[in-house]
């Protein structure tokens, strides 16, 4: 047998082959599927979650920051209301007021927050002043206060929408305190008001001691927008400038 053919056909073999061998390109192409297949129902999966997050939301209809015109009010720190979309006052269990008159979009922000705070994780609750007042009064009468109270306390984010709107008798104004109270410093809050904080008092059934703990806990931890100008929804009603 001549060694050196033999020799230099171990040589060629050694430095043609590879170890490990490469697979088959179908089975390559066979497991890139599967992971695109694997992401594509984590996706999906992903998907499913944030839509059931968003409809425990109950918002009255989705809104967006894209989706603001921030040409119409007259006075609004868009810097201000920019930042806040970082959401970092959920984490710091603090509060957002948006204060002004009516149709200047103080809603509109507060749902828009709202509809971030889903799409990062949050679990987020849309009510106005009068339907928790409304609601927690029937619940109250039929003993499930407590249970109730918990709807109101238990998402990371409570937008209380339109405070101040309406009138809110004694019993309305205890009720609220409860919720603005469980929630110090637990969870963090969205409130729109068309009322200046100085009359606030008219909201709480004239009650100065109430307003005065409400706005304490509040204020404590607390960033408040001040929305200037004319109503958006009156514009095409105004007399010319």
């Amino acid at each position: 047998m001549n060694t050196s053919n033999t020799s230099n056909c171990l040589l060629s073999a050694s430095t043609t082959s590879r170890w490990p061998p490469r697979p088959p390109k179908k089975q390559l192409a066979h497991i890139d599927y599967l992971e695109k297949l694997a992401d594509g129902e984590a996706g999906l999966r992903r998907d499913r979650t944030i839509q059931r997050r968003i409809q425990k939301a109950r918002f009255p209809v989705i809104k967006t920051l894209d989706q603001f015109n921030w040409s119409w009010p007259k006075k609004l720190n868009r810097l201000q209301v920019k930042n806040l979309f970082r959401l970092q006052f959920i984490p710091d269990k603090a509060n957002v007021i948006f204060l002004g008159g009516v149709g200047l979009g103080k809603s509109h922000l507060a749902v828009a927050l709202g509809y971030q705070a889903c799409l990062e994780g949050h679990p987020v609750l849309f009510a106005t002043a009068i339907d928790i007042i409304n609601t927690l009064s029937a619940a109250q009468a039929s003993g499930r206060l407590k249970a109730e109270l918990k709807k109101y306390t238990r998402p990371a984010v409570l937008i209380l929408d339109e405070l101040g709107f309406l009138p809110i008798d004694k019993a309305g104004a205890d009720l609220l305190f409860q919720v603005i109270s469980q929630r110090y410093e637990q969870g963090a809050l969205v409130i729109t008001s068309n009322r200046a904080f100085k009359d606030w008092p008219e909201i709480f059934n004239n009650d100065s001691t109430l307003t005065s703990a409400i706005l304490d806990r509040l204020l404590h931890h607390a960033e408040t927008v001040i929305i200037e100008g004319k109503s958006f929804r009156m514009k095409d009603s105004l007399p010319p400038q």
